[in-house]
């Protein structure tokens, strides 16, 4: 997870008209994706990858992740083609597809995935700083929280100001990701031992774990290094052609996923599985320390902190509009449909930064915060990535759109398939306490959905929608009781 590029359009609604001449190619398209999707998850591959699995194990994973969101590529490639007037987000489509408080939810979910994926980026700053300043530990102190929390609210008032041009931010951003991991990447081609890497095929000796639970265990870490494959359809009404953005998002996806493979397996031939396991996050930083030295470690945190608080920056912006977006389509009541003097949708941004902070608090009483962060960031996001799926095989199924042109029909109905299928069984891999944290956010903030509705004087649900309602009630009051009980981990 990382940060969308073109933060201006975020801060300013308007950035659109003025620039309305102003359009991007699509290898520009094609950054944003990279962008988008190379973020703080990647520096954590090595160490997360080994408390779970061997190298077989994570090639099975990847192949798994490859081809399921391949599949979601191009499906949001078809999407901007047949439907190109879909521009607000990627909650639109379920909106379209499935009524109005679908829609909402998947709005909601994906909102709800930005800001514990923030949850995350503080979690990881403060774990790397750990590294240097015991204080604050593995991120989850309450030193880390307060540092945190000093951090959240000067940014929040920052953007409340207005932050109109953020191209050096940018720059200095992706030159922070980019540089660090080539760099790992490098020196552990050369470092690279072949025996070590042979004795962690399956996990190494004595690690007894069945090879489908080895997958399963690293399903939701792949999907978290994804999330931002959306990156060129978010932008898809800058694109020179509508065409670019399905190309834009496959390029840059199968660019990201080699770096990922590279990542993740060149530290199986450094050290045993069991060592990666032990590495502290973020785990790039000790693995290469084992090869270079203290510098080493140093190097990776320098270049992580920069990326993390600018991603930060991004995120925060990208969820304030997310609410902001869903309001405008009346999906959320009209006051966040609301803009301070800098054009900066204030309310929305409260809303969204009293909600991280409310995480980052939650935090001091997980047992391995960055995991959970981690783990619900990604359920959440696969709920709205779901009904784009879904959107997409129901156009096939009912052939709306293909009047005109059925040769695409089977292919993109079988790509729609794939794609909907994987993100089900990302969920299920997931495990279900996930999805019932997941409806203990979802069911409550229907009440945005209920005022809404009152406002605008029409009917709260229809039939169908009081049934999934229902079923993110119960599953909602489950989650609360197994969190009383105990039965749920946290």
């Amino acid at each position: 997870m990382a940060s969308p590029q073109d933060y201006s359009s975020a801060i300013d609604p308007d950035y659109s008209a003025k620039q309305e001449n102003q359009t991007l190619s699509v290898w520009a398209l094609t950054a944003l994706v990279v962008g988008s999707m190379v973020g703080a998850g990647i520096f954590t591959l090595p160490g997360r990858f080994g408390r779970a699995t061997g190298v077989v194990g994570a090639l099975i994973a990847w192949l798994i992740a490859g081809v399921g969101m391949l599949m979601l590529a191009f499906v949001f490639q078809n999407l901007a083609q047949r439907k190109p007037n879909l521009d607000s987000g990627v909650f639109i489509y379920a909106k379209a597809g499935f009524g109005n408080y679908i829609g909402f939810l998947a709005a909601l979910a994906f909102w709800a995935s930005t800001c514990v994926g923030n949850v995350s980026y503080f979690v990881l700053i403060k774990s790397t700083l750990g590294e240097f300043f015991p204080v604050f530990g593995n991120g989850d102190t309450v030193a880390a929280v307060i540092g945190s929390s000093i951090i959240i609210w000067l940014f929040h008032f920052m953007i409340l100001r207005g932050v109109q041009q953020a191209a050096g931010v940018n720059t200095i951003v992706t030159i922070a990701k980019i540089v660090p991991i080539l760099t790992f990447i490098f020196i552990l081609l050369f470092a690279f031992n072949p025996e070590v890497f042979v004795g962690n095929l399956m996990g190494g000796q004595g690690y007894d774990e069945p090879l489908w639970q080895q997958v399963r265990d690293t399903m939701l870490v792949t999907v978290f290094v994804f999330i931002g494959i959306e990156g060129a359809s978010i932008y898809s009404r800058y694109a020179e052609k509508r065409s670019d953005v399905g190309v834009a998002t496959v390029l840059g996806f199968v660019g990201v996923l080699c770096l990922l493979i590279m990542v993740t397996v060149l530290p199986y031939g450094l050290l045993p599985r069991a060592e990666l396991a032990t590495l502290r996050n973020p785990s790039m930083a000790g693995a290469l320390e084992v090869v270079v030295g203290r510098w080493g470690n140093m190097f990776i945190s320098v270049g992580l902190l920069i990326a993390v608080l600018g991603a930060f920056l991004a995120w925060t912006l990208f969820a304030a509009e997310v609410p902001f977006m869903a309001a405008k389509n009346n999906l959320m009541p009209n006051f966040l449909n609301r803009e301070n003097a800098q054009k900066v949708p204030a309310r929305s941004l409260w809303m969204t930064n009293l909600v991280v902070q409310a995480f980052l608090i939650v935090t001091l009483f997980a047992e391995n915060a960055f995991d959970l962060a981690l783990e619900l960031t990604s359920a959440m996001a696969l709920i709205p990535y779901l009904t784009v799926a879904a959107y997409a095989l129901k156009l096939a199924l009912t052939r709306e759109t293909y009047e005109r042109d059925s040769t695409t029909r089977n292919r993109e109905l079988f790509i729609a398939l794939i794609a909907t299928a994987y993100s089900i069984l990302m969920l299920v891999a997931g495990g279900l306490d996930k999805l019932l944290l997941a409806a203990l956010i979802l069911a409550p903030g229907t009440i945005l959905f209920f005022l809404a509705r009152r406002e605008q004087r029409l009917k709260i649900f229809t039939p169908v929608e009081w049934f999934v309602f229902t079923v993110a009630a119960i599953a909602a009051i489950t989650a609360l009781v197994g969190l009383l009980s105990g039965q749920i981990a946290f």
